[in-house]
């Protein structure tokens, strides 16, 4: 009985699950003893959902999409080198300061990273195909361990948090464990169990992503009471850069039709910073750990902010050429 409540409650939550998501980020913040006592286990978190990710994996629909490798090699390559090396050209040879250390770490990690697995059920919420943005997000992820290493070798060079070969094995250790926990699980439960297991895996999800946001928001309540209008500033800079993102993106892949440019520039603008961040082993400075926890923000408000755009622009649009 008990695990009959449980299995619905997990079913329930996955069906409802991206209400769940913006409120966490809140609840996060609200709660800085519980976002204090779940910090530890961030890394263990981003472990299990990758695996679950892993797991939802819809390979008919990658394989579809992988008909045009170039088009998804010129993405890929846009996104994981093309836009962090433009940030680190506007800000290093555009800008008129000189940046500390942490925030280049900051502006790293935010446009180095991959995008977050979410990111195709984003575009589905928002009443899009995320096909295109699923075979993204999983090239992306299994990319990083050599674009990440790179950009941040070219980006933060001494300054890096790890060496070169400690972040791409720390990164390669955590995308190949979820793998393989996820091909075990796969293996022993069979894809017809997993198939109709899918809103409790949902579930699953959503609650990991809950623990994850509160996790994040470490330190949050601390900045809001002690430094408002430079939290709010660093939330409004949070959103400028993955809206920077998404619109660059945007026109730059329009003559591929408005939905496919959607798609990708959505899922560029959600970039999965605690990927980073449980490879850094948690251990970031001050302003950077700020920057990542208030980057949540974006990631889960801007699917319900971008929705007017989309139904009033992308919908009714011209269809994709791919």
């Amino acid at each position: 009985m008990t695990a009959t409540v449980f299995t619905s409650v997990l079913g329930y939550v996955g069906r409802h699950g991206t209400t769940a998501l913006a409120i966490s980020i809140f609840i996060g913040a609200a709660l800085p003893s519980l976002s204090s006592y779940l910090r530890p286990y961030l890394t263990l978190a981003v472990l299990l959902l990758l695996t679950l990710a892993f797991l939802k994996v819809d390979h008919a629909a990658i394989k579809a999409r992988l008909g045009r490798p170039g088009f998804l090699l010129g993405v890929l390559a846009w996104m994981m080198i093309g836009l962090p090396f433009s940030s680190f050209v506007i800000l290093n040879y555009l800008a008129p300061v000189t940046w500390e250390e942490d925030i280049m770490l900051a502006i790293y990690i935010a446009t180095a990273a991959p995008p977050v697995l979410a990111a195709p059920a984003f575009l589905y919420m928002l009443g899009l195909n995320g096909a295109l943005s699923l075979a993204i997000s999983v090239a992306a992820l299994l990319v990083t361990p050599v674009t990440a290493t790179f950009l941040g070798q070219l980006m933060l060079g001494p300054s890096l948090p790890l060496s070169v070969a400690g972040l791409a094995s720390k990164l390669s250790v955590l995308l190949v464990g979820a793998l393989i926990i996820a091909i075990c699980i796969r293996k022993v439960a069979g894809a017809e169990r997993l198939e109709r297991s899918s809103d409790m895996i949902s579930g699953l999800n959503v609650i990991l992503l809950l623990s994850f946001a509160i996790a994040a928001m470490d330190g949050v309540a601390e900045s809001i009471s002690d430094r408002p209008l430079v939290t709010l500033g660093v939330v409004g800079l949070t959103f400028v850069v993955a809206l920077g993102q998404i619109v660059l993106t945007f026109f730059f892949f329009l003559p591929m039709g408005r939905e496919d440019a959607y798609a990708i520039a959505h899922t560029c603008g959600t970039r999965n910073m605690g990927l980073m961040v449980a490879a850094f082993g948690g251990r970031l400075p001050e302003f950077t750990w700020l920057w990542f926890a208030l980057g949540q923000f974006p990631i889960y408000l801007l699917p319900m902010l971008m929705k007017p755009f989309v139904n009033y622009f992308i919908i009714p649009g011209t269809k994709s050429k791919y």
